[in-house]
């Protein structure tokens, strides 16, 4: 493991009220005691006590630099369980830099993207699942999943999985106690309570495997295409959802050429919006590609809000529409109900079993209930997460997923009554796979990989 003394900002660069430089590692405390001055006295910083504030200067030779405050952190109680050295200065680009150039000119290396959340996991502060976690925090979108985040943070996922291979790595070990020592371990009657285990840890992995989804709309956002005819209102409901004039707004169909993407949150949910061309028939060159384009879009989405024109009777174009959003999850809002409609809404509803919704923009209606019906199509009109955790992450859904096959593996060969040490090769698999998610026998290229997509000075 590499035990260069590393530093970095720890803040966003740029204009603020305070700036923090993180030096971590063994040299931490001889490199502060060179450039920092006491404004009270003499004492070196490596003499105090830790998990202490100290005030007084950066200096470099006999130039002041700057006024700070130093908080000294020793080992092995701190986030890298290295000894840890934060410089708070004044915000500002020039100055912040400055200093930083004074740390490192003391022998201190630059550190790497996630090179401090690295080190705590290397040094087993914490576990893979749980550094991951870490950047997960910083790149929250919304509420739940923050809360998702920090319950990944404080260990439920390893807490989960610690649980799983305890239980195979018994099963295990029984197994093969028993084919040392048939004497004293009886293999009669394990197939039984061997594949209650298994059907045990199947359960639990199938509903993390089966939760997932729903956690990563939650981390991720609902993909949400706004479709329908020119002029129905796509634009200005993207207006209204992002809360500003977004889009360009006319009473001349087909303003709306190519689509425009915006992030919105409605309470707890995010949703990743994308307004596209008015769909219909057309010799425009331009707005046919726009309109092919809204379609090829609508293919990937989550979820289709169908905005659909009151006033202007159903056509082909509606027909096109309604064939395009038949298998997906789509609501359809009738707009523009302020005004005498020209569409019969028990006729709309009859062709099509995706609910819908009355609204007019003009007066906000419709649009709580929007919110409403989203929630319960995605999260079953409730988002509450307490103590439970739900897997966002790709690596660690596949892992499970690896690790069910194993198990299932283990399954097959019990019901083809197969000798017992197949048992413990498909067990192992189990338990060598999920142990990856948290970071035993894991490759040192994927720890790499990980810590190389966090931010400077994490």
């Amino acid at each position: 493991m590499n035990t260069d003394t590393i530093a970095a900002i720890a803040t966003g660069v740029g204009s603020g009220g305070i700036s923090i430089i993180r030096i971590s590692g063994n040299n931490a405390l001889p490199v502060i005691d060179k450039i920092y001055k006491s404004k009270k006295n003499n004492k070196l910083i490596s003499e105090q006590k830790s998990h202490t504030i100290h005030y007084g200067f950066i200096v470099d030779g006999e130039e002041v630099v700057d006024e700070v405050m130093v908080t000294v952190m020793k080992a092995p109680l701190t986030y890298t369980r290295e000894d840890v050295v934060e410089i708070n200065c004044h915000g500002g680009i020039v100055v912040t830099k400055k200093i930083l150039d004074i740390v490192l000119k003391q022998g201190v290396r630059l550190a790497e993207p996630g090179e401090f959340t690295k080190r705590a996991f290397l040094n087993g502060r914490i576990d893979l699942s749980q550094a991951e976690a870490v950047c997960d925090i910083i790149n929250a979108k919304n509420e739940m999943a923050l809360k998702n985040s920090l319950n990944q943070l404080r260990g439920r996922e390893f807490d989960i999985i610690k649980e799983l291979r305890e239980g195979i790595l018994r099963d295990v070990a029984y197994i093969e106690a028993a084919l040392d020592d048939p004497e004293n371990y009886s293999l009669d009657g394990f197939s039984e309570h061997l594949l209650n285990n298994i059907d045990s840890y199947c359960k639990k992995i199938e509903k993390l495997i089966s939760d997932s989804k729903n956690g990563k709309l939650i981390k991720e956002g609902i993909k949400t295409v706004i479709l329908g005819k020119p002029n129905a209102g796509k634009s200005s409901l993207l207006n209204i959802l992002v809360k500003e004039e977004r889009a360009i707004v006319t009473d001349i169909a087909g303003t709306t050429r190519d689509t425009l993407e915006e992030t919105v949150q409605l309470n707890e949910i995010t949703l990743n919006i994308i307004d596209t061309a008015g769909i219909r028939k057309t010799e425009d060159v331009v707005e046919k590609i726009g309109v092919e384009k809204a379609i090829r879009i609508a293919k990937e989405a989550d979820l289709i809000i169908y905005v659909i024109d009151s006033t202007t009777p159903l056509d082909e174009n509606d027909e096109a529409i309604l064939s395009l959003i038949r298998d997906k999850k789509a609501i359809l809002l009738f707009n523009k109900s302020d005004l005498p409609p020209k569409i019969n809404i028990n006729e709309l509803k009859e062709k099509t079993d995706h609910p819908v919704i009355i609204t007019s923009f003009i007066n906000y209606k419709g649009l709580d209930e929007l919110e409403k019906l989203i929630k319960e199509m995605f999260f079953k009109g409730e988002l509450k997460l307490n103590e439970d955790i739900l897997i966002t992450n790709d690596r660690h859904i596949e892992a499970f997923r690896k690790a069910l096959e194993a198990l299932s593996m283990v399954k097959d060969s019990i019901e083809n009554q197969m000798p017992e040490d197949f048992y413990s090769i498909d067990l192992m698999t189990a338990y060598e796979v999920l142990g990856k998610i948290i970071g035993e026998n894991v490759e040192e290229d994927l720890i790499n990989l990980i810590f190389s997509e966090f931010c400077m000075g994490k």
